[in-house]
C-alpha cells in the first residue's frame, strides 16, 4: 500500500481508507444480500406451507358443508315421509269416523222413536257407539 501512496502522492492512510471502506461496504452488502435471500426463502417456504394448510382447511370445510347439507336433506326427507304417513293415517281415521257418523245418522233417521222426549234402547246404543 505504501507504493500506491507514493505513486499517487497521497498519504498511505487515505489509500488504506480507500481500500478498506469499499471492502467493508462490500461485506455489508453481501451480508444484507445473504440475509435478504434467506429471509425471502423462509418467507416463501412459510407462505407455501400455510397456503397448503389453508387449502386443506377450505377443502375440509367444503366437504363438511356438503356432508351437513346431505344430512339435513336426508333428515328433512325422512320427516316429510313420517308426516305424509301420519297425514294418511289421520285421513283414514277421519274417513272411518265420517262413515260411522253417516251410519249413525241413517239409523237415527230411521228410528221410529226419534220424536219422543225419552230415549229408547236404539238411541242409547247409538249414543254409546259415539263414546
Amino acid at each position: 500500500m505504501t507504493w500506491i501512496a507514493k505513486l499517487l502522492g497521497i498519504d498511505k492512510f487515505i489509500v488504506r481508507l480507500g481500500i478498506i471502506a469499499p471492502a467493508v461496504a462490500l461485506v455489508l452488502w453481501a451480508g444484507y444480500a445473504v440475509y435478504d435471500g434467506i429471509y425471502d426463502r423462509g418467507y416463501d417456504k412459510a407462505a407455501v406451507t400455510y397456503q397448503a394448510k389453508i387449502d386443506a382447511m377450505l377443502k375440509a370445510a367444503a366437504a363438511a358443508r356438503t356432508a351437513e347439507i346431505e344430512r339435513q336433506d336426508a333428515a328433512n326427507n325422512a320427516a316429510k315421509e313420517r308426516e305424509a304417513a301420519r297425514i294418511a293415517a289421520d285421513a283414514a281415521i277421519t274417513e272411518q269416523l265420517e262413515k260411522q257418523i253417516e251410519e249413525l245418522q241413517r239409523e237415527a233417521d230411521k228410528d221410529p222413536d226419534a220424536g219422543k222426549p225419552v230415549l229408547g234402547a236404539p238411541s242409547v246404543r247409538r249414543i254409546n257407539k259415539v263414546r
